[in-house]
């Protein structure tokens, strides 16, 4: 046999051995991808395992692993502060609560004695800066609790008309003490989401109270067959960098006759875990707030 045969069987050797090895190659690739998904998703401490005696492959399996384990390391850290964050946050809450009761027993005191008139003005800015406090107390006590609500949320069929409904029922008295008139139009069909229950309950009472915050004497709401809802009051309080700033965290509108605080965005958030969508919009000095599931 001529020397040009044994160098064709050689090149075919080899370039069926190549071959094999990216096949190979290429599936352990397409495992370790799959892994790191797996990984991922899952809460475990797993690592990458490889059959591959592959030098540049284990190489890989290594260098992914370290970064997993760092990964798992700052998602723990994260728990932790988390926790640690919600426990300051509530006892400092605690803390604030005492002083604050015992402060207003106090204003409710002096109130019913003989004061001048300017003795009375100094109360009640007194008086408001308490209610403000109370307020921002509520607040933190809020945030505490929604730093973990997103670990279990059990989801059901839910009629979005019903609970509106009850939720606007429930502001009767401060719709009547700020002189808000509500305009409520819901739809007839009914509007059936698989949501939680208590969140959206939450969410419409978080919108619901803000848009009496900022209300100039009005207050619509809509329900449309596509389970979008639209909140909207007139307010000249707002510009589009407040507009731009309303669902941030403690973002507060300074001529408001309240702070804002907190309820947008732990609205947005809750809507956010229920896999819906909300937006704010400000035109012709309304402040319109469409909310979609």
């Amino acid at each position: 046999m001529s020397i040009w045969f044994y160098l064709f069987l050689i090149v075919l050797c080899l370039s069926i051995f190549l071959i094999l090895k990216i096949i190979i190659m290429k599936n352990e690739i397409n495992n370790i991808g799959k892994s790191v998904s797996s990984i991922i998703n899952a809460d475990t401490n797993n690592l990458i395992t490889i059959s591959s005696k592959d030098r540049e492959l284990v190489k890989l399996a290594n260098v992914l692993n370290k970064s997993l384990k760092e990964l798992r390391k700052l998602e723990l850290e994260y728990k932790n502060g988390n926790q640690e964050l919600k426990s300051s946050i509530t006892n400092i809450s605690h803390d604030l609560r005492t002083p604050l009761t015992a402060i207003r027993g106090y204003l409710d005191l002096m109130d019913n004695n003989n004061l001048t008139e300017k003795q009375l003005k100094y109360l009640k800015i007194i008086d408001d800066k308490v209610s403000d406090l109370t307020e921002l107390t509520e607040q933190l006590f809020d945030f505490s609790k929604s730093v973990d609500i997103q670990n279990e949320i059990k989801r059901e069929n839910v009629c979005i008309n019903d609970i509106l409904e009850d939720s606007i029922a429930s502001f009767y008295s401060l719709f009547k003490e700020h002189s808000v008139t509500p305009n409520i139009d819901i739809c007839k069909d009914k509007v059936i989401r698989l949501l939680n229950e208590n969140m959206l309950k939450r969410i419409f009472e978080n919108i619901i109270s803000n848009a009496i915050k900022y209300s100039d004497g009005d207050f619509k709401v809509k329900l449309f067959d596509d389970g979008a809802i639209e909140f909207s009051n007139k307010t000249d309080k707002l510009d589009q960098v407040s507009l731009e700033k309303i669902f941030d965290r403690y973002y507060t509108v300074r001529n408001a006759r309240k702070s804002n605080g907190i309820g947008l965005s732990i609205a947005k958030h809750l809507i956010d875990l229920n896999n819906g969508k909300i937006e704010a919009k400000y035109k012709n000095n309304r402040l319109i707030i469409r909310v979609k599931f």
